[in-house]
Order: C-alpha cells, then structure tokens, then sequence
C-alpha cells in the first residue's frame, strides 16, 4: 500500500473512532463518567473485588495498607461505593484500611428481587460482609441512609464498632418537608429540583446527560420506592438507640443539607452524649464527595 494511502486509511479509521466515542458518549454519558470514577479509584489504590454475603453478590473497593485498622463506610440511598472517592484517601494516607461496599440493590451489586431493601436487612449484609472478610470489629461509617444503617449496626452490635461516624445522617422520626418522590425523578425538572435539595448552586445539567440519568432512575426506581417504605414507615428510628451508644461518635452535617437539615444532627449530637459534631460551611447534603477537602482532616484525625 502507498504511504499515501496509509496515511488516508489511518485517518479514517481515527475519525472513525472519534466519531464512536462521540456516539456512545452523547447516548450514554453516564457509563463515561463511571469510567472515569473506576479510573480516579484505581489511580488511588483502590481495588475492586465482589465476593458472595449471604446469598447476594456484593461489590466493594478496598484501599490501604493491609495490616492498616479498618474502616467500613457505607452509602446512601441511590449511592454507591465510588461516592466515598474523595474522602477515603484522607484515611488511607493515615494508614487504615478502608472498605467501601455496594448495598445490595446498588452500585455494581446483586440487585435481588426477593430482598426488602429495609434498614434492618441492609445493616445484617453490612455485617454479614465484614464477617466474610473477617473483619471482627471496625470504625464504621455512614452517610444518608448508610448512616441510618451504621446506626442500626452499631447499636445491635457495638462490640464490632470501636467508632461510629454520621454524614448528613438520616435515622430519627422526623418526616421529610420535601417530596421524596423527587429520588425517582421522571422529569427534566424533578431531576432540578433533586439536586436543588442536594446541593447549594447546582449546576446546569445538559439536557443529554439528564436524558441519560432519567433512564437510569426509571430502571432502579422500584428499588428507590422499596427501601423509602421502610424508611418512611418509622419502624426502624433510630431515636431510642442513639442514647445507647457507648463508642465514640463524630457527626459531620453539611450546613446547607436541605434532604436531612442541620437540625436533625443537632437531635443526634444530643441524644448522644459522648458525640462530637462537625458541621462543614458552605456545603450540602453531598458534603462527603463535594466537600471532602474540608472534612477530610476531621474525619481522619477522629479516627487516628
């Protein structure tokens, strides 16, 4: 082939690919973005494992020194474990281990029919899965519904918590003032109207990329719905548990949260003697991913 015609070729096939990545990327922006979240967690150590608790496939990162004390931090409603991305670094440069696993229904794991999703189920896999890795008694962290969790665990089971932290926890009897059928949003102006609700000065979202998030809340939505049952229900508040609580507790609030307002942590903080609060200017109800930067040191100097 003439040098000519190689040059041609390869041009076309470059385009080609441009035009590809382009496509796929205009029809499904999401799956880039996680991309590049996996590539952020990889550049930091972050492994990603599954492995079987009790009869679900779960996924986790893990990062941090092996024989580093552990650390299990747990998401909220509609998160994931990647949500922990920028926070968990503040703690593995202190020298823990951290585990950040995906509740079943979520992130990149089993999404079971037959299981209820309630906070009572979802604290035994939180537990069943620190058994699994042989993890006999941690510091426990949790954020949104993770911390209703976390609570639930640390109450039932203090002996497997040294620590207990709360992000922007929900958990206490105090029904929402927001329409909480905005976590499944159908509509480009739901989806505004969520992230109004989770974070100061949201950004505009392109109409392409909110196409791309309403498709993916349309397939989890019944997921969504089951566990906001069991949480609106009030049988799991976590108000007469809280007084229980022996081990040290941090309680970090975005000062702008609008989903659980600052004076829910403020209940927390003083049903819990022994607790300290932080609570982070300027941020919302993402404070852990948004705001890490200024919890970070916190959170770690608790820990250490």
């Amino acid at each position: 082939m003439k040098p000519v015609r190689k040059v041609a070729l390869s041009a076309a096939i470059a385009i080609a690919l441009i035009v590809a990545v382009m496509a796929g990327f205009w029809a499904r922006p999401l799956s880039y973005f996680n991309g590049l979240t996996y590539v952020q967690m990889s550049l930091g150590g972050a492994k990603s494992r599954f492995m079987t608790v009790g009869d679900y496939r779960i996924h986790y990162y893990v990062m941090g020194p092996e024989a580093g004390a552990p650390v299990v931090l747990v998401h909220g409603l509609g998160g994931r474990s990647e949500d922990w991305r920028n926070l968990a670094p503040y703690l593995v440069r202190t020298g823990f281990r951290v585990y950040m696993p995906d509740l079943p229904g979520f992130g990149s794991s089993e999404k079971p029919a037959d299981f209820s999703y309630s906070i009572p189920d979802q604290s035994n896999t939180v537990l069943g899965f620190m058994d699994a890795l042989g993890l006999r008694q941690v510091d426990l962290g949790g954020w949104s519904m993770g911390g209703w969790i976390a609570q639930y665990l640390a109450a039932n089971h203090p002996e497997r918590v040294s620590k207990l932290m709360l992000f922007d926890s929900a958990g206490i009897l105090e029904k929402p003032s927001w329409n909480t059928d905005l976590f499944t949003p159908v509509s480009a102006t739901q989806l505004d109207q969520l992230d109004a609700l989770l974070m100061p000065h949201p950004p505009t979202v392109p109409s392409f990329i909110a196409d791309d998030i309403l498709r993916t809340s349309r397939n989890r939505a019944w997921i969504i719905h089951r566990a906001l049952v069991s949480m609106l229900s009030g049988l799991n508040a976590t108000d007469k548990l809280l007084p229980r609580l022996k081990m040290p507790v941090l309680i970090v609030w975005g000062a702008l949260d609008h989903i659980t307002p600052l004076s829910q942590g403020e209940t927390m903080h003083r049903l819990i003697p022994q607790s300290q609060m932080e609570i982070v200017p300027g941020c919302g109800h993402l404070a852990p991913v948004q705001c890490a930067d200024k919890l970070g040191p916190t959170v770690a100097h608790f820990l250490k």
